[in-house]
């Protein structure tokens, strides 16, 4: 262990990170992380939003732009409850959509808000649709998100393994699950409201997760096929160190974009910017920590990524 410690400290000239020192306090940490996310949506749930719980979508025609806010303000005086209310195409479309309540329904709910509209700003709206969402249909909707989270990890498994090496992609995609599994922990814990924008932003937070693990990858990879002399615990950290900047410099400008969505972006982008936030930093970490310490604690060896090149170099 000496030995890797003093050859650990320079690589052509740049001090090299090491990284895997730290591995099993991060792993403990991250345990830790999985166990309480895992508790908190066992115990407190979802705060569904009405993509999932159903309920009554109408549609307006507006005669000139409204205070979005003082519509909200207005509907839930009269006592609507749970209700989203924005912009379509232009500023002169308008679309609330409405929890399921027993109190209105149908005409009766439609005439209640067109009222309290017309009431409030002044003007004569025309309702150009109402559409009523089944609960049933909302039921559906948590069941197919979770096929298209876990269709895209058994892509992603099925990618690296053959881009790489299985035990690298076993990294990877824990390390994912564990990048989800921690985030929806969160948003548990703050109640944010899970609507179809936040599926989106878990979906874009597994993309970027990835696409940030394949690069440490692929240079992990490529320093295995040139360095026969060094022991995986070196190429690890060697890759690690190489990757770092390009890791840092791309989560900062993806932080900053998503930081001006959620200042500026208004009420129905926050809880998409805030997810993506929580996962582009979580994300950033178990690269590091999680996907590629967990490829070392398995066994990733050399001939894990080129098993065909080993089997003609000991033939010869």
């Amino acid at each position: 262990m000496a030995q890797v410690r003093s050859s650990l400290d320079m690589h052509c000239g740049k001090k090299v990170i090491d990284f895997m020192r730290w591995n099993k306090v991060v792993f403990l940490c991250s345990i830790i992380l999985l166990i309480v996310s895992i508790s908190i949506v066992s115990i407190r749930g979802f705060n569904w939003g009405l993509d999932f719980t159903g309920g009554t979508v109408i549609e307006l025609k507006l005669e000139r732009p409204v205070d979005l806010d003082l519509v909200r303000y207005n509907l839930k005086k009269i006592g609507l409850g749970q209700h989203k209310v924005q912009n379509l195409e232009s500023l002169y479309d308008l679309i609330i959509q409405i929890a399921p309540k027993e109190d209105f329904e149908g005409t009766t709910l439609s005439s209640k808000v067109v009222s309290t509209i017309n009431n409030s700003i002044g003007q004569n709206v025309i309702v150009t649709r109402i559409e009523v969402i089944g609960p049933r249909v909302g039921e559906n909707l948590p069941r197919d998100a979770g096929i298209a989270l876990f269709s895209a990890w058994i892509a992603i498994f099925i990618y690296i393994s053959y881009r790489f090496s299985w035990k690298l992609s076993l990294g990877v995609v824990l390390a994912l699950i564990h990048d989800i599994v921690i985030t929806i922990g969160l948003l548990s814990i703050f109640k944010i409201e899970i609507d179809l924008t936040i599926i989106a932003s878990l979906l874009s937070v597994i993309g970027y997760s990835l696409n940030d693990k394949i690069v440490v990858s692929d240079r992990i990879r490529e320093n295995f096929f040139t360095m026969f002399s060094f022991i995986p615990y070196y190429i690890i950290n060697l890759s690690l160190t190489q990757t770092l900047i390009r890791t840092i410099i791309t989560s900062l400008i993806t932080l900053v974009m998503a930081g001006v969505l959620f200042i500026f972006g208004g009420s129905l982008l926050k809880g998409f910017s805030l997810t993506m936030i929580i996962g582009i930093i979580i994300g950033t970490i178990s690269s590091v920590y999680v996907s590629s310490s967990l490829s070392l604690k398995i066994g990733l060896q050399r001939e894990n990524m080129f098993p065909q090149m080993l089997d003609n170099k000991n033939q010869d």
